[in-house]
């Protein structure tokens, strides 16, 4: 009786064991599963890594939050904080969302790709432009004709933020870009004559973007007899700056939808001088290994 009755201890026991390890199995291949079948927004934990709070990208970015429906937050930082978080995400193969624009050298360093965007959220294709303050072309007309003739591609912008954000100093590599590009600068100043030690003041807004460009033409107009003075600002003051005369010029005006508020607050005091730089661009950016193509697949 003893003996039989071990016998059905034993046999309950090891059915004890072998649930349990079953279990076990059954509830990490769960977890596996849940892992492998997580949205990207679970996996980016509904977030959107932006830049600077107010920055028109940005703005889109909330407007496509709203026009999609997505349960999303746009996290605002610096630029440079943004960048750093795409680098990590990258070296990792993680997946993360950021507000993107181009000309940008993140798209000469990483593989990435905008998502479509249906509802045009972000608008059309942009472009640079070149803003001065009226007068300008009366009290400084070579300085104005050559503000006036500035254009460059998107190739040379990214060229130029490429070995900025390798750790070269900006006059240093914007000196080398004019030196490698003489045929290019000499369209700029085409007309114009030099002069003896006129001050010209320029301002611009800390994106890498427009510390290449702003840095370019400022060595163009020295290397023309100007004493340049560039001052970095908020888009804001900058606006307000020139509009004001407190500066000359900006060649930092993304349009038309970036910086339509302030094109549209400050019309008849400043003048367009058109595009520097054409197709530029902004949305949302994500690295190529993400299988998804649309703003649309976010909401899934």
């Amino acid at each position: 009786m003893i003996k039989k009755n071990w016998k059905i201890i034993s046999v309950v026991a090891i059915s004890i064991v072998a649930l349990t390890f079953v279990g076990c199995s059954n509830s990490k291949s769960s977890e596996e599963k849940k892992g492998a079948d997580a949205t990207y927004g679970e996996k980016v934990k509904y977030k959107i890594t932006g830049i600077d709070a107010g920055a028109g990208v940005v703005q889109a970015a909330e407007k496509a939050v709203k026009d999609y429906k997505l349960d999303y937050t746009v996290q605002t930082s610096s630029g440079g904080a943004m960048t750093q978080a795409l680098a990590d995400a990258i070296k990792n193969k993680e997946p993360i969302i950021i507000t993107g624009w181009s000309p940008h050298w993140m798209f000469s360093k990483y593989d990435l790709k905008y998502l479509d965007d249906p509802k045009g959220s972000f608008g059309g294709n942009e472009h640079i432009n070149t803003i001065a303050r009226n007068g300008l072309k009366e009290d400084m007309p070579n300085a104005h004709k050559i503000l006036d003739q500035f254009l460059w591609t998107a190739d040379d912008m990214e060229a130029v933020m490429l070995k900025v954000n390798e750790g070269e100093n900006v006059k240093e590599v914007a000196r080398q870009w004019i030196t490698d590009n003489t045929d290019k600068v000499s369209k700029w100043t085409e007309g114009a004559k030099k002069v003896d030690g006129e001050e010209i003041k320029l301002a611009y807004v800390a994106w890498d973007t427009e510390i290449a460009s702003t840095n370019i033409i400022g060595l163009a107009l020295e290397d023309m007899g100007y004493k340049v003075t560039l001052t970095q600002v908020d888009a804001g003051p900058m606006w307000a700056a020139v509009a004001s005369g407190d500066v000359d010029a900006i060649v930092a005006a993304w349009l038309p939808g970036t910086h339509a508020k302030y094109i549209s607050d400050y019309e008849g005091k400043v003048e367009d001088l058109g595009p520097n730089l054409e197709g530029a661009k902004i949305g949302l950016v994500v690295p190529s290994y993400m299988d998804i193509n649309s703003i649309e697949d976010l909401v899934k």
